[in-house]
């Protein structure tokens, strides 16, 4: 795994769709984030297994190419 320092501009967050999952996607829209597209949800026999991706709305690097 990389060691990144600046806060990466797309996030896929995953797992078991309860208040823990929903805490982590609360911190992140908090951080600037925001929702991209509709949660998805699967179950795997037991717990039903949630995922959200998110997005920046801004890039922190220079935005500008030559």
């Amino acid at each position: 795994m990389s060691d990144v320092t600046e806060p990466l501009r797309y996030r896929l967050i995953t797992g078991p769709d309860d208040a823990e999952f929903c805490a982590r996607v609360s911190a992140l829209l908090d951080q600037g984030y925001q929702l991209h597209g509709s949660p998805a949800l699967t179950l795997d026999g037991d717990r039903v297994i949630a995922a959200q991706a998110l997005v920046l709305s801004h890039s922190t690097k220079g935005s500008a190419r030559s």
